[in-house]
């Protein structure tokens, strides 16, 4: 039977992963047992997916990446090139720490983008359309739709489903409305919760 998603002769796909219809694993990557992928994916050079880890459909998933066990994709992700997650707290060489029981769970929600060079703390949820820019370090959750920068991340301002920054302030103690000047997407803000109206 012809496969329905595409693996480069240079990557290594473990017995007991499921890949979806249309999904691309590219150069020196390296899918391991009991992961999921589902459809469209992108996976490029040098990406390590781990054990037991699920990839919703329509992600992306930029070069030199490791997603560990602990870690979960939904849909339409954006992991931008060499970015980090992390999946137990408080690693020591000496005294190793294997096995799920170990693991803390690390979430990014629908249509999430994690800017390149990005470090991901594990234990953390990253919100549905949040954006994380570029070289940021994330320690503890992000809300839906926020933008968060810097080391550690702080958020910044928020941005619509389209990624285009909204007219919003970064109190959290505000009541606030506000239409995107890209798209026309119109969101309501209560405190630091922002959802589309």
């Amino acid at each position: 039977m012809e496969k329905k998603y595409f693996v480069h002769e240079s990557a290594y796909v473990d017995d007991n992963v499921t890949i979806d219809e249309g999904t691309k694993i590219w150069h020196y990557s390296h899918v391991q047992s009991g992961s999921r992928l589902g459809k469209n994916c992108s996976l490029g050079q040098n990406v390590n997916v781990g054990n037991n880890v699920k990839i919703g459909n329509n992600v992306k998933i930029q070069n030199n990446v490791s997603v560990y066990e602990g870690v979960e994709l939904e849909d339409f992700v954006f992991c931008g090139p060499s970015m980090v997650f992390t999946n137990i707290m408080n690693p020591r060489s000496e005294f190793p720490q294997r096995g799920s029981e170990f693991y803390l769970k690390t979430l990014v929600k629908k249509s999430a983008s994690l800017g390149a060079n990005s470090t991901i703390v594990c234990g953390n949820t990253i919100g549905k359309y949040a954006f994380v820019g570029a070289g940021s370090v994330v320690t503890k959750d992000v809300p839906d739709y926020a933008m968060v920068v810097g080391t550690p991340a702080r958020l910044k301002a928020w941005v619509c489903a389209c990624g285009n920054k909204l007219s919003l302030t970064t109190s959290l103690d505000s009541n606030e409305k506000a239409t995107c000047s890209k798209c026309g997407r119109e969101y309501n803000k209560t405190g630091k919760i922002v959802e589309q109206i």
